[in-house]
Order: structure tokens, then C-alpha cells, then sequence
């Protein structure tokens, strides 16, 4: 029987390429994209689903992009709408380093751990018959670009993330990859990847996954 993973995240995973011009909506082809990458490198034993938005933060209601980007709300939307599965594979908080939400490491991996704990909770396990569940780390994020205003001292918040992030995933017996060893984003807004570094994200997770 075919495993299921379903990934849950931001434009990293919906496929958004470094920006160029801020506002204009661009997306890679589907098989440049991590998740796609992973789902060829797991082979026909796993089927990959995807839940990305971008923009959507852990737990946030932007006032800019909309209460909709709050991620308490999609991860419900998603686990309610697929299954059953076996992994949930969490990538999330590059939103949270934005400057308009006055980021910490500490708040960040807060808002992880409690996409966790909603996904741990007897509600979901019971109705998917059980699933692990798997946090990526985001890489660090470099403060410039077009988007560089965004993110003032995200730089210094998001390479302090992984150490807390990490606690909060043995704390609670899930699956921790830290995106940051493998990967950069791109230097054109420092936050995207550029279809290398998704080739790279993606087999790398796919070769994680494998050995679980």
C-alpha cells in the first residue's frame, strides 16, 4: 500500500521564484518544485499532496495579506480535506520573520509547536488512523532585494530559529530536518529558492524520508 505525505507550507513549497517585481504572482512547473522533486525521489511507494500558500505564517493573522495567511486556520482546512495520511511534513515560519510582527526565535517556534500539538492531537491522529509528523526548519533569510524592507533582522532571527526550533520537535517526538544545512535561498530577495536549491531541498527530504 502507497504511503501518504502531505506537505503544508508557504511559497517555498507553492513554488514562488526570488521576486523580481513585488506584487507580481510568478510560480515554477510543477516538477521544479520541492515537493514534486521528493514525490520522484520517493518513487511510487509514497503519494505527495500539497498545501502551500504564500505568505501564510504559523499562526498570524497578517494585516496586510489577510487573517486567511494564519496557518492555525489551514492546517485544520488541510488535514480536514486530505487523508488518510501517514506523514505531515511542516515547513513554515519564514512569514513570521517579516518585520511587521516584531519576530523572535522563541515566537517563532511557538507558532510551529502549536501546528504540532493541533496535529498530534486526538482529533486528527483518530481520524487519520495515526500520522508522523515532520518539521522543516526554513533556511536562514538574507535581508536584501526588492523585499529587503519586510524582513529587517530576520537575518539574525532566523539563524537563532533551528536550536529552538529543534527543542520544541524532541519535546514532542516528531521528526526534525533543519533546511538550513542544505540549502540558501537566493540572493536576488533572500528569502525564494532558485530551481537548484528546490532540486536540492527536494532530495534531500525525499533521502530524510526514506530513512524514517
Amino acid at each position: 500500500m502507497r504511503k501518504s505525505l502531505l506537505v503544508f507550507g508557504d511559497s517555498n513549497s507553492h513554488g514562488t521564484p526570488p521576486i523580481v517585481t513585488p506584487g507580481e504572482y510568478r510560480r515554477y512547473e510543477s516538477e521544479a518544485r520541492w515537493p514534486s522533486v521528493a514525490a520522484q525521489r520517493l518513487g511510487a511507494a509514497w503519494e505527495v499532496s500539497v498545501q502551500a500558500l504564500p505568505g501564510r505564517t504559523t499562526g498570524i493573522e497578517d494585516p496586510v495579506m489577510g487573517a486567511h495567511m494564519n496557518g492555525q486556520i489551514g492546517l485544520r482546512i488541510a488535514l480536514g480535506s486530505h487523508g488518510p495520511i501517514d506523514l505531515l511534513a511542516i515547513m513554515l515560519g519564514t512569514n513570521d520573520m517579516k518585520a511587521r510582527f516584531a519576530p523572535t526565535p522563541e515566537k517563532i517556534a511557538a507558532g510551529i509547536a502549536g501546528l504540532v500539538d493541533l496535529a498530534l492531537s486526538a482529533e486528527y491522529q483518530t481520524r487519520h488512523g495515526g500520522f508522523e509528523v515532520l518539521v522543516i526548519c526554513p533556511p536562514r533569510v538574507l535581508e536584501q532585494g526588492p523585499i529587503a524592507g519586510e524582513f529587517i533582522g530576520a537575518t539574525a532571527v532566523s539563524e537563532a530559529l533551528p536550536h529552538v526550533l529543534k527543542a520544541h520537535c524532541a519535546a514532542r517526538g516528531v521528526h526534525f530536518f533543519d533546511a538550513g544545512k542544505v540549502i540558501s535561498p537566493s540572493e536576488q530577495d533572500g528569502v525564494h529558492f532558485d530551481p537548484d536549491t528546490h532540486r536540492a531541498l527536494g532530495e534531500n527530504i525525499a533521502e530524510f524520508i526514506a530513512a524514517l
